[in-house]
Parts: structure tokens; C-alpha cells; sequence
């Protein structure tokens, strides 16, 4: 058995926990390799599970520019020694986590939504494998409870939500004392269990088939430190931090929010179905607003923090990135969900200029949060 048990096969994953693990192995620095399992029954994540199962080692295409120099390498990641899919091997699944000394997650939007057809008696040795990710991981750990109690276990949900380990471990206790548990179960989820909360940045902008991806050359995990914290790896872009709020900020508040704000543009304009950023980062009319936005109605709240300076070095280095000349990043793919993409990445703003009390208009971050494009 692995020590990292992974949920998810996108691309991002194969691209950031994968490789990281991978680099770190090959330098003695990881735990171990990695059990990935998929979580949804889409065709497409099937067939990355069936290549991953094989355990041969995918590419990472690394491509981009970093301090005005071009990357363009392809490094193999072999972190992936087994996969499994929890719907068919759902034993399997449940033997891996009981051994697991690191759990990792991304799920997407949608990641932390319940299923109505999930009930308390899939607690039940025996039963059936859960619809939603969230109680797939409550029967999981259960399990764990019951047999491993004692051993070390670190999680590290992926998914971007603020303080995503806190809400994930806020949801499963909740879900465990609805449906009964002992309590004594309840106590060690949230005692026992370690609950990191980080913050994930890189642009995995294009899957390789059957499996692999072609990522920007930058990337950040930015984790919350704590005791009793077991990292997977150790590797350069992970970095233990007493300051998670100020990664979050500058990525949700630039980065997350740029795109938002240009999807916004795309979609007004009914521009072209595979426009990327790299083309519309061309387009005078495009920067040119994107650029207003970040100095009118965003730059001012990291000033009234003392935050300007970080904020402002941050944009050096994501212009550049948004700039990349190799990614296909495509507005549609940003543009999904766009509502509620929008209100994490906009609202948040807004709220906190008020909080602050600053004065700013912020017309277009509240125009785009009125319209229901």
C-alpha cells in the first residue's frame, strides 16, 4: 500500500501533488508513491485511471516563461503506482485509506456537494461505495477509526474554498453526528485527524491523452503550518506558512479574480469559442481594462492592509504568466460556473474594501457581480 492516498485525476493533480511527489522521490524526499482514485464516474477520468494503473510514468510538459527566460521541458512523473476507481473497487479503496499516512484532494467546484441518495447505513460494514466525495471520505475514515485509530493521518483538501481543511473537517463531523456515529469517532475526526489548510497555484492549462498535462513553470502549495503536520514531500514550491490569508488574498484577489474579470469580458462580447489568454492578453482593450481594475478596485485594499508591495510583486510575475506563449488556456474553460466563480472571487473584494472602509467605486467588480452573465 502507498503511503499518499489522492482523490482526483485531473490534470491539475498530475501536474502539482504528482510531479512534486515524483521530484521528491527521486531526491529521497517523499514519503512514498501514491494511490489515486476517481472519485466521479466521467468517461474521460476512466481512461486516465486505466493509464495510470499501469504504473508507467506520464509526462509534465513544462512550458512558459520565468524571469523573462523559456521553459520548454518535459519531465516524467512515476509518483503514481496504482489507481483505482471507487465505484468498482470500492474494497480496494477502503484498504488504501486504512493505510495511508497522507490523504490528498481535489474535487472541483463541485467537490464538497452532498448526494441526497447518501445515507447513515453506508457507516454499515459491507455497504455500498457513497455517491459524493464528502461521505466517500466519512465511510473511509470510519473505517480507519475502526482499524488504525492510532496511526498518524495528515489530509490535504486541494480544493479552492478558504480554510478548505477546516470546512472539509467541519462538514464531516457534522455528517458523522447526524447520522449517529459514536462520539467518540466525532472526537478523533476532529483531534486526531490533521486537517491542513493551503492554497494551490499553477496554470495546468491542457491534459496529455491518455494521461499528462502541459503546466506554467511557476507553482505554489502554500500550507498552513500545525502541529502534528506530516507533509507527502518536501519540495521548493511548498511552503509552511504562518500567513496562509496572504497567499489566498493574492491569488483570489489577482490571479483568480483577473480571469473572472476577462471570462466576464469574453462573454459580454460573445468573443471567439476557443480564445485563449495568452490571445486576449494582445488585446489593448482587454488588458487595458484587467489592468484598470487591479490598480482602482483591488490594489487599494492590499494598501489599506500593508500589503501593497506584496501585492504589487505578485502582478510582476502573473502578468508574465497570463503572457505565456505556450498555454492554451482557454476563456470557455475559465468561464465555467462563471456565477459563482464570480462571487468567491469578486464579493470577497468588495466586502472587505467596505470592512476597510475605504472609498473606492469598484464599479466594474460590482457591475460584474449584478450581471447574470
Amino acid at each position: 500500500m502507498q503511503p499518499i492516498l489522492q482523490f482526483g485525476t485531473s490534470r491539475f493533480l498530475q501536474a502539482h501533488v504528482g510531479l512534486f511527489v515524483a521530484e521528491a522521490l527521486e531526491r529521497g524526499e517523499a514519503l512514498g508513491g501514491i494511490t489515486v482514485v476517481q472519485t466521479t464516474t466521467n468517461p474521460q477520468s476512466a481512461e486516465r485511471v486505466q493509464a495510470l494503473a499501469r504504473g508507467e510514468p506520464y509526462p509534465v510538459r513544462i512550458r512558459g516563461l520565468q524571469a523573462g527566460v523559456t521553459i520548454d521541458e518535459t519531465r516524467l512523473c512515476g509518483a503514481v503506482q496504482s489507481a483505482w476507481v471507487a465505484q468498482a473497487d470500492w474494497l480496494q479503496v477502503r484498504a488504501a485509506a486504512v493505510a495511508a499516512q497522507v490523504i490528498v484532494s481535489n474535487t472541483g467546484d463541485q467537490g464538497y456537494v452532498l448526494d441526497g441518495r447518501d445515507h447513515a447505513r453506508l457507516l454499515e460494514p459491507g455497504a455500498a461505495p457513497p455517491h459524493s466525495f464528502p461521505v466517500k471520505l466519512l465511510v473511509l475514515l470510519y473505517e480507519r477509526w475502526q482499524h488504525e485509530p492510532l496511526a498518524p493521518l495528515s489530509l490535504f483538501p486541494c480544493e479552492l474554498i478558504a480554510r478548505n481543511g477546516d470546512t472539509l473537517r467541519a462538514l464531516l463531523i457534522t455528517l458523522a453526528r447526524d447520522w449517529m456515529a459514536p462520539p467518540s469517532f466525532t472526537t478523533w475526526l476532529r483531534d486526531h485527524c490533521v486537517w491542513a489548510n493551503s492554497l494551490v497555484d499553477r496554470i495546468v492549462s491542457e491534459a496529455l491523452h491518455p494521461v499528462g498535462a502541459v503546466a506554467e513553470p511557476y507553482a505554489l502549495w502554500a500550507v498552513e503550518r500545525q502541529p502534528g503536520l506530516v507533509l507527502p514531500c518536501s519540495h521548493p514550491a511548498i511552503v509552511l506558512t504562518d500567513e496562509l490569508a496572504h497567499y489566498e488574498q493574492l491569488k483570489l484577489y489577482l490571479l483568480n479574480l483577473g480571469h473572472s474579470v476577462l471570462a466576464e469580458r469574453w462573454l459580454q462580447d460573445r468573443r471567439a469559442a476557443d480564445e485563449t489568454v495568452r490571445e486576449v492578453m494582445n488585446d489593448l482593450s482587454m488588458v487595458t481594462e484587467l489592468e484598470a481594475v487591479w490598480a482602482d478596485e483591488v490594489l487599494p485594499v492590499f494598501d489599506a492592509q500593508g500589503r501593497g508591495d506584496a501585492a504589487r510583486e505578485y502582478l510582476v510575475v502573473l502578468r508574465e504568466r497570463l503572457r505565456n506563449p505556450f498555454l492554451a488556456h482557454r476563456l470557455a474553460d475559465i468561464a465555467q460556473n462563471h456565477a459563482q466563480k464570480k462571487q468567491r472571487r469578486f464579493a470577497p473584494v468588495v466586502a472587505l474594501a467596505e470592512s476597510l472602509g475605504l472609498t473606492i467605486a469598484q464599479t466594474r467588480l460590482r457591475a460584474g457581480l449584478a450581471s447574470s452573465t
